[in-house]
């Protein structure tokens, strides 16, 4: 199969998206995601993990990602490895009445996460699919499976980050 076809499944391993992580099929965890502070404000740390990491060619972009949350859980910022920070608030925003959510890529290109039907998101770039999220069934051991394709490699931490965000939003109830 050629790299650019090729498709890379990851299972959540648990429904809190302030504290959970991603493992590939063989049982490989790709990302974690936990929380690192709650004084004085809320911190999370989504991280890359580096052997996942080294056995798929096209992994590019930061290994990891902060979310400081501001006072009682409000929208704070995120910052990707050492760049500069980036409001939440405009990390992922709505055009008007899409229920769709567009950021931009660090390299500046923009991107959404499209929703479907029966708890589905597309992760799109132009009119190619990135990365599929689906909720998984209660009989599974998995929350969700995201499914990234080869392009979405480049872009992957910046994927995960920005579907995390929205459903830290979610459990948030912020308005959007």
């Amino acid at each position: 199969m050629a790299a650019a076809s090729q498709s890379y499944v990851l299972l959540q391993k648990g429904g809190d998206p302030f504290h959970t992580r991603f493992e590939d099929l063989d049982g490989l965890t790709a990302f974690t995601i936990q929380e690192v502070d709650r004084m004085p404000n809320t911190s999370v740390q989504l991280r890359r993990e580096a052997p996942w990491a080294q056995k798929h060619q096209g992994v590019m972009g930061p290994g990891a990602a902060f979310f400081y949350f501001g006072p009682e859980g409000a929208p704070g910022h995120i910052i990707y490895g050492n760049a500069p920070s980036q409001p939440m608030a405009t990390t992922l925003r709505r055009k008007r009445s899409t229920a769709s959510q567009y950021f931009t890529s660090r390299s500046g290109r923009l991107l959404k996460w499209k929703q479907l039907p029966n708890h589905r998101m597309e992760c799109i770039d132009g009119k190619d699919v990135l990365a599929v999220y689906e909720a998984g069934h209660a009989s599974s051991d998995y929350s969700a499976l995201l499914t990234i394709r080869h392009a979405g490699l480049a872009v992957v931490t910046e994927i995960l980050t920005t579907l995390m965000l929205s459903q830290m939003a979610i459990v948030m109830q912020w308005q959007n």
